[in-house]
């Protein structure tokens, strides 16, 4: 039997709030696997996967519209830039200059600020054909000198692509005329029963990581690392994310769940994929690897999620329906020269990579 080819498709979605054209692209694998990018935040709306039956459902968060996504909504699968998680009071000094992020979370910078990269329209296109079995999206995005507080012009480039077997990766590419500071993500909510089936406690998780970043009640990284041994946040074998949410841990209980980054275990070459997580469903068999360069992993548990948000089939979206794993590094790194850095200067390249491959397709 032939294979069929791998394609990508799109079609308008509506107009972003500056009068700029919105499209919806989709890439399709040949495994049954397909996304859906808006080049509005680089969202991505829509990761359909087949189960352990064949049977094939959209597995991330998404809204119904245009007006849905313009709307204040929790990053639902947005790209996150300049810069992912949080800087402490806003603030960062670099080179002996003060620098200044508006602040949206408890007094703390966040996601870049309320206009970060999850709110402009990013020119897009199709950046391989299909002979090699691979779809790919292009994304660029300017952000000029100043933007949200932070300096120097960075040349953004992002390519989401699907191969063959299903896997979705996620490269990032950057480029500065001036020191900066830069930390991009993906913040896609993932529920592998189905967006919208109720919470995900039920998921086992598993984390390549034996080390976390304790938070203060306003998130913000108190000490060094700390190891996860005896803790709720010993994920090194996979447990249900739902078995130590509850406890009465203090970190747990000011977040009202898991919101907390993991150190993952190092690697030998920079810039080499490791394994950083494995999420499964029991009930529909699904079951998803997370590889990165990167030397964190946010891990998120829909904590805030009230109900008030639901996608195309009107089905509501439930406190700890999804969970994130959004690769990156470490909260507040500008601040800590402890952590591995996030400065880029002109002549460097900031390039990471993060991939969602799907085991159970292959078994």
């Amino acid at each position: 039997m032939p294979i069929p080819h791998c394609t990508l498709a799109g079609s308008p979605f509506g107009t972003a709030p500056d009068g700029r054209p919105v499209h919806r692209r989709r890439l399709d694998s040949c495994s049954g696997v397909s996304a859906d990018v808006l080049t509005l935040g680089g969202i991505v709306a829509g990761l359909r996967v087949p189960d352990r039956c064949g049977d094939v459902g959209d597995i991330v968060l998404g809204l119904p519209d245009m007006a849905a996504y313009c709307a204040p909504h929790p990053y639902l699968g947005a790209l996150i830039g300049r810069y992912a998680n949080r800087i402490a009071g806003g603030e960062f000094t670099l080179d002996g200059e003060t620098h200044r992020v508006p602040v949206t979370d408890r007094g703390h910078a966040l996601h870049g600020g309320p206009d970060g990269f999850h709110r402009r329209v990013w020119k897009g296109g199709p950046a391989s054909g299909n002979g090699d079995g691979l779809t790919a999206l292009h994304l660029e995005l300017r952000s000029v000198d100043g933007d949200m507080g932070f300096p120097g012009t960075l040349d953004v480039e992002v390519t989401y692509s699907l191969d063959r077997s299903g896997t979705l990766a996620i490269a990032y590419r950057a480029r500065t005329d001036r020191a900066t500071v830069v930390n991009l993500t993906n913040h896609s909510n993932f529920n592998l029963a189905g967006a919208g089936t109720g919470h995900v406690l039920g998921h086992t998780l598993e984390l390549d990581a034996g080390a976390y970043l304790p938070v203060s009640a306003e998130a913000i990284p108190l000490d060094p690392p700390v190891p996860t041994a005896g803790t709720a946040f010993d994920f090194r074998t996979a447990h249900p994310i739902g078995d130590r949410i509850a406890r009465q841990d203090t970190q747990l209980t000011a977040a009202g769940g898991y919101d907390h980054c993991w150190v993952l275990v190092p690697v030998r070459t920079p810039g080499e994929l490791r394994r950083a997580a494995r999420l499964a469903d029991p009930g529909s068999g699904r079951r998803m690897e997370v590889w990165t360069t990167e030397p964190g992993i946010q891990v998120y548990t829909g904590n805030t999620l009230d109900g008030s948000l639901s996608g195309a089939d009107a089905k509501p979206y439930e406190r700890h329906g999804a969970v994130c794993l959004e690769t990156q590094h470490f909260p507040d790194s500008p601040n800590r020269p402890e952590y591995p850095s996030t400065v880029l200067r002109p002549g460097e390249e900031y390039r990471t990579r993060t991939e969602f491959g799907f085991p159970h397709l292959k078994a």
